[in-house]
Order: structure tokens, then C-alpha cells, then sequence
């Protein structure tokens, strides 16, 4: 049965009743808003990760291994939109991400599903902010230039019609679930055990923070509207601050001063020999070295107003879920 299913503000799907909305790397930061807010919406979810998740009433939880063909086809079946925000680790992107998105474009056009992606701002690697959809994707690195081929893949499959595709991008994510992020537990987590913040950046420079229930919502607005299908959209994220006024808002919502140092540009490629992490790094250092904006009036122009969550606010709640879990690791 067709049915249309209203999501504020006035967006739509149509799409069959029952088919659920499957989220693929549930257990992350902006998969796990997605799976939230599809609850709260009366959404049919099913919330795919490695390992079984605590998921909200009405969703469903599964467990699977989407980097393989069969368990990306299980998790995958009989769905309406897939949500791909999985990712390998960060280290691992070259060797694992291409088996990845092969597995999961496969189950996407097998199951006849819209597939919305989850995307980053590496393809256009050092380019003067603000950062437009319609910039040249100039990626030198490695993780970068797999960005640029990942996006390409998907939008050359839906030109074909072989696959409806919509990619949503966001900047350095923060919120509940988002550990791994630049801005996740190493500064939040961090603060709260009152120790010393470390950023690979310039605190004085002003860049986009993007937090996980304003892509969230984004992405689902990409899956709702049949007109952003196509293309790359830049999502929502409240106004630009500088690493000095976003750690200073963290400081705040810990409730205790708490020291903060920029990690030099030259530093990181120093102990980069000696730490894979910091090797991953000096592909982005350009990022967090001037300014770094993202501009998503495309987006607000298409399918707003659209008025994201206040910084302030936002870090509120991603302080007060970090507490949390250092609770529940206590206990």
C-alpha cells in the first residue's frame, strides 16, 4: 500500500507502510540521531550495527557486518531508505571503505531503496571557505581523493538509474554517540576528567561544528524530498565559532575551567612516524589551520527555513550524555 508519511516541517516520503527506514551504522553519532528521531516521528527503523544496540521502542535492532555482500543484502532487505553512515576506522579507510561501498550499493540497488550517504567535506581538500556544493573537488590525499571516487560512483549510478542516491555533507561532527570526531570524546570526554584539551588546530580560527541531530534531521530531509535526490547537499549547522569559543561553551557546560592547547601543525607531523593517527592527520591539517565554513544555503533555500540547534544548547546535551556514559563505565 502507498502512503504518503508527513515529517515537519512538510516534508514527505512515499513510499510502502511497512518498509522500514534502515540505518546503517546505528551505533555512531548521527546514525543513532537518525534512528531517534525516525522513533519519535513513528518511522519504521531498523537500526543496523556490528554489535546489538539499545535501540528505542518500536525500532528494531540488528546485528551485521555490512562490509560483506551477504550481511549488507540481510540488513538491507525489504527497506524503503538506507541511511549509510558507517565508516571504517579512520586508519583503515583505503584498505576497507571501497569492499564497503560495493557491498552496500549492491544491497541498495537489490533491495530498490533510495540510499542517502553520510559525507564529509575531504573531497574539496584545501579550498577557501565558505565552502560551496559546486567547489571543485581537489582532494591530494588519499582519504580525500577516495571521497571524491566514493561520491562519484554513487552519483554516476544514479544518473544511470541504476540507484536514487542523495549525499548530504557536514563538517567536524559533536553530540551524543559521536566518539571518534575530532570534537568527540578527546575533547568532551577529556574535559570532563578535568584534564588538559589538546586540538590539532588554530584556536583563533573560525570553522563549522556540525552537530549530529542537525545532520540527523538533514539527512532525513534528503530522504523525505524526491527533489534532492541527485546531489550533494551541505546540511545544516549552526554559526561558525573559533576552537577558543567552542571549547570555551565546553568548559561552561562541565561546569570547572579546564586547560586547553593548540597541537602545532609541525608538531603533529613530527610524532607522526610514531602514531598512526597522527599520520591520518597531515591530510587535514589544512582544515584547522584558517578558516573552515560550511555553507548550506543550498539547503535552506530548497527545503527551510531550517533553523539549527543553538551551540550553547547543543553542547549542553552532548556534556550532559558524555557524563552519563562515564557514569554507567563507574558503576
Amino acid at each position: 500500500m502507498l502512503t504518503l508519511i508527513f515529517s515537519p516541517p512538510g516534508c514527505f516520503y512515499v513510499g510502502v507502510a511497512d518498509k522500514p527506514f534502515v540505518v546503517l551504522g546505528a551505533g555512531g553519532g548521527t546514525g543513532g540521531a537518525i534512528v531517534r528521531l525516525l522513533s519519535e516521528r513513528g518511522r519504521p527503523v531498523r537500526a543496523v550495527a556490528r554489535r546489538r544496540l539499545d535501540v528505542p521502542e518500536g525500532a528494531e535492532a540488528w546485528e551485521a557486518d555490512v562490509s560483506s555482500v551477504e550481511g549488507a543484502r540481510a540488513a538491507c532487505a525489504g527497506a524503503a531508505v538506507i541511511f549509510h553512515c558507517v565508516q571504517p576506522p579512520y586508519t583503515r579507510w583505503p584498505e576497507e571503505f571501497p569492499a564497503l561501498e560495493r557491498s552496500i550499493t549492491a544491497a541498495a540497488q537489490e533491495a530498490g531503496a533510495k540510499l542517502v550517504m553520510a559525507d564529509n567535506l575531504y573531497a574539496y581538500g584545501p579550498a577557501p571557505s565558505p565552502l560551496v556544493e559546486d567547489l571543485p573537488q581537489r582532494a591530494s590525499g588519499r582519504k580525500g581523493r577516495l571521497r571524491v571516487q566514493m561520491a562519484e560512483a554513487l552519483l554516476e549510478a544514479h544518473a544511470a538509474g541504476r540507484l536514487e542516491v542523495a549525499i548530504g555533507r557536514a563538517s567536524d561532527l559533536y553530540g551524543p554517540g559521536a566518539r571518534n570526531s575530532v570534537a568527540g570524546e578527546r575533547v568532551f570526554d577529556t574535559a570532563l576528567a578535568g584534564r588538559t584539551v589538546a586540538l590539532p588546530a588554530r584556536l583563533d580560527q573560525p570553522r563549522s561544528w556540525s552537530y549530529v541531530d542537525d545532520v540527523g534531521r538533514g539527512l532525513i530531509t534528503l530522504a523525505d524530498r524526491p527533489e534532492a535526490s541527485g546531489g550533494i547537499w551541505h546540511l545544516p549547522t549552526a554559526e561558525p565559532l573559533t576552537g577558543q569559543a567552542f571549547l570555551e561553551l565546553v568548559f561552561a557546560a562541565c561546569g570547572g575551567p579546564v586547560k586547553a592547547r593548540a597541537l602545532p601543525a609541525v608538531l603533529v607531523r613530527a610524532v607522526a612516524p610514531f602514531s598512526p593517527m597522527a599520520r591520518e592527520l597531515r591530510e587535514t591539517l589544512y582544515q584547522f589551520q584558517a578558516p573552515f565554513v560550511l555553507d548550506w544555503s543550498k539547503f535552506d533555500r530548497a527545503f527551510g527555513p531550517v533553523v539549527p540547534t543553538p551551540h550553547a544548547e547543543a553542547v549542553d546535551r552532548t556534556v550532559a550524555w558524555f557524563r552519563e556514559q562515564r557514569a554507567r563505565s563507574a558503576a
